[in-house]
């Protein structure tokens, strides 16, 4: 489970906050022979994100929309929160078929500026 004070944390040593980096959705997909292993199917763009209180969770959405999130407009947002909500659960709906999927891990794209939320399936 990862929290946003672990996003926070992460984008502040691994990138710098460097506004710039586009943030995006990473699936990693169990290997069929040894489930030990991940491999890494593809990466789409989060098109929104928001609070819900209600779940206690930071939830990023991947929409049909163009609209992209960026490390510009997420930091800001996320910094402003109190303590108690650093530690809501970060999800993404990628669609009807995959909501509510945990983030398992970060990661990050130097060349093409590209923050990573992964998630498993």
């Amino acid at each position: 489970m990862k929290c946003i004070i672990d996003l926070i944390e992460d984008i502040r040593e691994q990138i710098g906050n460097n506004e710039a980096y586009t943030v995006m959705g990473g699936l990693l997909k169990e290997d069929a022979e040894d489930s030990t292993k991940l491999a890494y199917v593809g990466e789409a763009a989060l098109n929104k994100h928001f609070i819900d209180e209600e779940s206690r969770t930071l939830r990023f959405e991947i929409d049909d929309s163009d609209t992209e999130i960026t490390l510009k407009e997420l930091i800001p947002s996320v910094l402003i929160l109190g303590l108690d909500m650093m530690m809501y659960e970060l999800k993404i709906d990628v669609h009807a078929a995959y909501k509510d999927m945990e983030i398992v891990g970060f990661g990050k794209n130097d060349e093409e500026k590209r923050y990573i939320l992964f998630i498993k399936i």
